[in-house]
């Protein structure tokens, strides 16, 4: 029997224009609302991610954080 979809957390989320405009058009092409969008997302974080690709990206958006907060 599938889990019933109930939010339990809502939290005030600070995002860059660009993670924002990919979160929408995400979450337009799978037919859910941004926070369903992000639920799925995070519940399935390990096997929608490919590890060595998310070590690499996080270290480049790391390296450029400072001088994007600008």
């Amino acid at each position: 029997m599938p889990k019933r979809f109930k939010t339990t957390r809502r939290l005030p989320v600070a995002m860059t224009e660009d993670g924002y405009r990919r979160l929408k058009r995400f979450s337009d092409e799978a037919g859910l609302e941004e926070g369903e969008a992000l639920s799925f997302l995070f519940e399935h974080f390990d096997s929608v991610i490919h590890r060595e690709n998310l070590t690499a990206r996080l270290r480049l958006f790391l390296a450029e954080l400072e001088a994007r907060k600008r």
